[in-house]
């Protein structure tokens, strides 16, 4: 039976690994990494997928300030086990997590990734057009979702960081394991002003 929960310290290690199945090490190159880099999750918004108590699937929100300071959420990454793609598995963990960010009264959330999976969501390009990323990436996949009506409306500017800061110690030990792995860099990306 597939459960959908909070995540918890310990899914660290199995998040990772999933991860580096999903993405592998491309993904601290991508733009919307020199976002989380550094940073903790949006409280209250990580989410894991389990099997059987077997972590199948993630997804993390993150603070971020869409140009003028508008607070909004960057979604991201999501993944799910290959031996569990095409089962809705990532389906209900959007759905879970944009629940709980409008719960917890978050009005935007956006995200960097493919229009065609994530307009069935109600993702499109028409509230990012005016705003953009510290990085390359392709505009028609910087979309966005207004949790509450207008919440974007007339933002435009860089898309920035905002949200906690990992503690100095997690990050020694974070940038420790990722360079302990063999054949993993994470390269070091400039912070978004």
């Amino acid at each position: 039976m597939i459960t959908i929960r909070r995540e918890l310290g310990k899914d660290a290690a199995a998040r990772e690994a999933l991860l580096d199945l999903g993405y592998g090490a491309v993904r601290f190159s991508k733009v919307s990494h020199r976002l989380r880099e550094g940073r903790l999750p949006a409280a209250g918004l990580a989410f894991v997928a389990c099997d059987h108590g077997r972590l199948i699937g993630t997804v993390r929100l993150w603070d971020v300030a869409a140009g003028d300071s508008r607070p909004a959420l960057l979604l991201g990454p999501l993944t799910v086990h290959p031996n569990h793609r095409h089962r809705g598995v990532g389906s209900a963990l959007i759905r879970h997590a944009l629940a709980a960010a409008a719960k917890l009264g978050h009005r935007a959330v956006m995200l960097v990734g493919d229009a065609a999976y994530y307009e069935r969501f109600g993702f499109t390009t028409e509230r990012t057009n005016s705003l953009w990323l510290p990085g390359r990436y392709d505009a028609h996949r910087f979309l966005a979702l207004e949790l509450s009506p207008g919440a974007l409306a007339g933002a435009s500017g860089l898309v920035r960081a905002t949200g906690r800061q990992l503690p100095v110690h997690a990050r020694a030990l974070r940038d420790k394991a990722s360079h302990d792995k063999p054949g993993r860099t994470a390269p070091s990306l400039p912070q978004a002003a």
